[in-house]
């Protein structure tokens, strides 16, 4: 399962799209997103998210 960002919670700081070493991470529509085809679970990005808007889409 990937992770996800919850749009409510993001303050588009773009910390997750830095540190994602995937390139999973992509700001669109308004916000960022993760493609879950090249999400491979690792947490970086729910690990160093200052404000807890990612977590694992179950």
């Amino acid at each position: 399962m990937a992770y996800k960002i919850d749009k409510n919670m993001c303050i588009s700081c773009g910390q997750c799209e830095a540190i994602c070493p995937n390139g999973a991470v992509s700001f669109k529509d308004g916000g960022y997103e993760i493609d879950p085809e090249k999400c491979v679970d690792c947490a970086t990005c729910a690990e160093n998210c200052p404000v807890q808007a990612i977590s694992k889409d179950e």
